[in-house]
């Protein structure tokens, strides 16, 4: 009943008004500082955002960066290896980290009164990690097991590893954040430090606290734990190799005995969203909800329901990215239903959106869903805390963050039009089959 009373009042609710209490500064070393104010429960989330992820590696050292993550739970000059996460737990929290493309975070929840503790700890593993070669080896090892889990056991994310490094020819998003095997089991002490020296800075790094949390004294807290550490003089600019124009259609099929269930998927080459001009961004999104965002998009009506080729389909816009990103679409067909099939209809059903457009009271559905997405997100501060420092870590502000819910609704039916035309061309993507070896009699 509470959602659905809110879902009848979210067209009256200013968005403007629903950025919350956020206070954003900078510390005189260049770190920044968002905090995010909910003082509902004695709990803060505080994470610690790098600017540099996986894409900011050296060639020939694939997965470094979350190497790295890994090896920054060993110890310090005042803690000893694995104390940290025991520390946060004794004290009632939880912690963990994480490594993209274009950042890594480390994060602890925990009660408001040991936010203290755990920017200590945080501040002092930003410059005071201690590693020997023995914490390589058996970490190493650590991160090759995972790739195996994650990775060498799973055809569809062999598929998608392939398949993204056919959709980058020139920018390390080809390269899988875990990194390449081979490159994964030679990486040594010098990659890790290098990487860490030349990364883990204040100047380098986003603070975001979450909760029941006073502006003011994480300003104070932040001062003294961060804002003694030097900044990095020689942090080097982010400067990416970029992709050359896509002027040809790109097309693989992989195969696996352990594969199940077949399905096709291409991927768009497309625009991030970026600073001060998120329009063209918030279109692809919306075109991406409109096509195949649920039970209503236009793909799942055409496939799913009328035509019987499909058995589930998506489409997702990664606009999230510090560069040139994908649009995405998946269609899994039935048995008796050839993937040649699948993507014949797939194609069908583009070109008439292509000529036709939304279907204007699907549009309004899809706005007043993302809008009631963003009353509800403000229940959830960790899920606010993290919204708010992958954009920071990915070139976006504070400002951009919070004009995003208006800037979706201010979105028309001609500004999707537009920038579906120019996303969805042939020439700029990557259709992949994933399926079975044939059968040879």
């Amino acid at each position: 009943m509470r959602r659905l009373l809110a879902a009848c009042l979210v067209t009256l609710a200013p968005l403007a008004a629903l950025a919350g209490d956020v206070t954003h500064f900078t510390l005189d070393n260049g770190m920044d500082v968002v905090v995010i104010e909910d003082h509902r429960a004695p709990v803060v989330t505080h994470m610690v955002w790098y600017r540099a992820g996986s894409a900011d590696e050296e060639p020939g050292v694939s997965g470094v960066a979350h190497f790295l993550e890994h090896l920054l739970f060993k110890g310090t000059d005042t803690m000893a290896p694995g104390e940290f996460s025991a520390t946060v737990a004794r004290n009632g929290g939880s912690d963990n980290a994480f490594t993209s493309y274009d950042y890594t975070a480390y994060f602890q929840r925990i009660a408001a009164d040991r936010l203290d503790l755990v920017m200590g700890m945080e501040a002092d593993r930003m410059v005071n990690l201690r590693l020997d070669e023995a914490d390589i080896v058996t970490e190493r090892d650590v991160i090759i097991e995972e790739r195996n889990q994650r990775v060498e056991n799973s055809p569809p994310a062999l598929y998608r590893e392939q398949k993204s490094a056919l959709q980058y020819l020139n920018h390390p998003y080809g390269v899988p954040v875990i990194g390449w095997r081979h490159e994964m089991a030679a990486l040594g002490l010098g990659d890790a430090l290098a990487y860490y020296r030349r990364y883990y800075a204040p100047n380098n790094a986003i603070l975001v606290v979450a909760g029941d949390a006073d502006p003011e004294e994480v300003r104070a807290l932040a001062e003294r734990h961060y804002g003694v550490i030097p900044a990095n003089p020689d942090l080097p600019d982010r400067a990416r190799p970029q992709e050359p124009p896509h002027l040809a259609e790109r097309r693989m099929t992989f195969r696996d005995p352990r594969v199940s269930q077949p399905y096709l998927s291409r991927s768009y080459l497309a625009p991030e969203r970026d600073s001060g001009a998120q329009e063209r961004a918030a279109a692809l999104t919306l075109l991406a909800e409109l096509l195949g965002g649920g039970q209503t998009a236009v793909l799942t009506q055409k496939l799913q329901f009328e035509r019987q080729v499909a058995v589930q389909v998506a489409a997702w816009y990664s606009g999230m990215s510090l560069d040139s990103t994908t649009f995405d679409l998946v269609v899994v067909p039935p048995p008796g239903v050839t993937l040649a099939e699948a993507e014949a209809a797939m194609d069908d059903v583009l070109t008439g959106f292509l000529e036709t457009g939304p279907d204007a009271a699907h549009l309004a559905r899809i706005k007043t869903q993302l809008r009631a997405q963003a009353i509800y997100e403000r229940d959830d501060a960790s899920s606010l805390a993290r919204r708010y420092g992958a954009a920071l870590a990915q070139g976006l502000t504070v400002a951009d963050v919070q004009a995003w819910p208006e800037i979706l609704q201010a979105v028309s039916a001609e500004d999707i039009m537009t920038a579906a035309r120019d996303v969805l061309d042939r020439r700029r993507s990557v259709t992949g089959w994933l399926m079975a070896p044939e059968v040879t009699q």
